[in-house]
């Protein structure tokens, strides 16, 4: 709404995007494609010292597991590099406008799971637990986004799937942490 007040009361060049989950290996560990990333990196090369994760705990617990909270949580999530190209798109408008950014589809926290440890050749439900102290009392539980508007005025749509964003994350974080 302030995006709109500024663009028709003092005639900006504003425009908005409503940018679903866009997922990067540059994200940090607080969010849960990353988590689940840095975790399956650490289990499979055996990383002594894992990162920290929201509760001040390492993400692999003493019992050698990825600890996780619910894992039916949908999401649409895409690659933060197809989102950037969105919002250069929405700037080279004649006219500014408001945009929705994302793929149109959800998948849950358990497809990230399942993709995430099969890239490493490993099951996912033989290193993870879903432990109730990482549920959010507030969770929405499936977020998508529709980008028809994006696709039809800016020519913009996703280009990378899912399960290609998920094994490249994976492959950075079996990089970062050895």
């Amino acid at each position: 709404m302030m995006i709109r007040n500024y663009r028709e009361s003092y005639g900006m060049f504003v425009c908005g995007g409503i940018l679903f989950n866009h997922e990067s290996p540059r994200r940090s560990l607080h969010f849960v494609t990353r988590k689940i990333t840095a975790g399956v990196a650490c289990i499979k090369n055996n990383v002594e010292h894992p990162p920290i994760n929201e509760a001040g705990e390492p993400i692999i617990g003493a019992d050698g597991k990825l600890h996780m909270g619910d894992i039916s949580n949908m999401r649409d999530w895409g690659y933060a590099k197809d989102y950037v190209e969105a919002m250069w798109l929405m700037l080279q408008q004649d006219e500014p406008k408001d945009y929705v950014i994302g793929t149109n589809t959800a998948y849950s926290v358990e497809d990230a799971l399942r993709v995430a440890f099969a890239h490493v050749g490993l099951n996912w439900e033989d290193h993870t637990v879903v432990d109730k102290k990482f549920f959010r009392p507030t969770e929405i539980k499936e977020l998508k986004g529709d980008y028809s508007l994006a696709k039809k005025e800016l020519g913009w749509e996703p280009k990378m799937s899912f399960e290609d964003l998920m094994k490249l994350m994976v492959d950075e974080d079996l990089k970062k942490f050895q």
